[in-house]
């Protein structure tokens, strides 16, 4: 292996049975294999790097579709279509991708999701070619980008889960939701800049390019060309009863997590897709950057800083249920109490505040029920994670059309920050009394004290 300086002192190879964990045996129930501290450092920089690039990936095509429709002459039902697909896509694969990276290993997912999308983003320009059929091309493009982008997330809280001990998955998780936002800055910023200098193909060849980038360091350093191990070829290791993760969703907490999950995913659609009209429509003569830009910068800091404070109190021997609690009652309540100030006439700079402490509360989900499936059921949770964000998608895309009608027939804002906050309420209302952190998936698991190391 090249003696790279950024890999240089920890063996890079994914092979689960190789990495012996450091945890003595009955703190360890599983059998997982945790990273060394040198690989958990590289591998935290791939993932959010990856989290970051999905995003941008993601992103192109809004930030790309006014130019596109312009060239291609498209209508604004044509551009919703083609808008449309990556989220059909995006539902379909969660459950999979999941399933897929419990027994394979999310890392070796990751890698080939990333390599796949790469292509498609590089090549959906040379579709622009096909000027006859360009709605129906661009729209299969962005089915199967969210096909490939749907294994994305069940795959990282399936790596997190296996490879991180319990008392730093909120900071890596967290790390990993930043850089999401930080992917969407970037193409925002630069690819906006791009966009006007270079014409839109450029955003689609640059991101396609960093994302094969990607998959290629972590091919030929992490993985080492070995992405599909003999092991994993034979019939025995997959003789695994499957499916059988659907047996703890008959249990309260599990209930009470994906319902969470859902009640957040449908106000946070609905937050984010309908906050710019907002801002138009309130207050049209404001500067529109600084209402695309000032939350969205204040999410990053928000969502590490969720992340490090919940790692903390579990290494300092708080409850660990009792951390995800807190951290949702900030990301759901305390959001909703800031979004339901502008439910009265404010002035802008009010808004703006309050609009940018909601969404920068709303990160501390990371830390409350997004990762407390690696609480109850690390051993699939890439699998779970993947069916409660599958519900929570179509959820999303409820909300938002629900959203919409609203805006139409009252003309009223007030009534669409009211229904997220009965969503969040209703969701945070089961998580408070019925959610937990202890395991569901091994019976004769007993508690165990969280095993604490120094954040990464």
């Amino acid at each position: 292996m090249a003696d790279n300086h950024l890999f240089r002192g920890c063996r890079c190879t994914l092979d689960p049975w190789v990495f012996a964990t450091n945890l003595p045996p009955e703190q360890n129930p599983q059998g997982q294999h945790i990273w060394s501290r040198p690989l958990a450092r590289t591998w935290t920089v791939m993932l959010v790097l990856c989290s970051c690039l999905v995003y941008c990936a993601r992103m192109a095509m809004p930030v790309c579709v006014v130019s596109m429709a312009a060239t291609f002459g498209w209508s604004k039902t044509e551009s919703g279509l083609v808008l449309g697909g990556f989220y059909w896509g995006y539902c379909l694969t969660q459950i999979l991708g999941g399933h897929t990276s419990d027994k394979f290993g999310g890392e070796r997912i990751l890698f080939l999701s990333t390599a796949s999308w790469a292509i498609i983003t590089a090549a959906t320009p040379l579709l622009g070619r096909l000027e006859d059929h360009s709605v129906a091309a661009m729209t299969i493009a962005r089915f199967l980008m969210g096909l490939l982008q749907g294994v994305v997330f069940p795959s990282l809280v399936s790596v997190c889960s296996q490879r991180m001990v319990e008392g730093e998955r909120g900071f890596l998780m967290s790390c990993i939701n930043g850089g999401s936002y930080f992917g969407m800055l970037v193409v925002g910023g630069v690819g906006s800049l791009m966009l006007e200098r270079r014409g839109w193909q450029s955003v689609f060849y640059a991101t396609g390019a960093l994302s094969g980038l990607w998959a290629l360091i972590v091919c030929r350093f992490l993985l080492q060309g070995q992405v599909i191990p003999n092991h994993l070829l034979s019939a025995s290791y997959w003789s695994v009863p499957k499916l059988h993760w659907l047996s703890h969703l008959k249990k309260g907490p599990v209930c009470a997590m994906v319902l969470a999950h859902m009640c957040h995913s449908g106000a946070s659609y609905a937050l984010l897709s309908w906050l710019p009209t907002y801002f138009k429509d309130t207050f049209p003569h404001a500067p529109g950057w600084l209402y695309n830009v000032i939350p969205w910068t204040i999410a990053i800091p928000s969502a590490v800083s969720g992340g490090y404070v919940s790692d903390y109190l579990i290494n300092a021997g708080y409850g660990v249920s009792a951390v995800r609690k807190i951290m949702q009652f900030v990301a759901m309540g305390v959001s909703s109490v800031f979004m339901l100030l502008v439910c009265k006439p404010v002035t802008f700079t009010f808004a703006l505040a309050s609009v940018s402490a909601a969404v920068g509360c709303n990160t501390f989900s990371t830390s409350g029920v997004s990762i407390n499936v690696q609480d109850l059921a690390p051993s699939c949770a890439g699998a779970l994670y993947g069916f409660m964000n599958m519900c929570g998608a179509f959820m999303g895309l409820l909300v938002v059309f629900f959203s919409g009608y609203l805006i139409e027939v009252t003309a009223s804002w007030p009534a669409v920050f009211s229904l997220i906050g009965l969503l969040n309420v209703t969701g945070l209302g089961f998580f408070l009394v019925l959610g937990d952190a202890s395991r569901v998936d091994l019976e004769d698991y007993r508690a165990v004290s969280p095993v604490g190391r120094q954040p990464l």
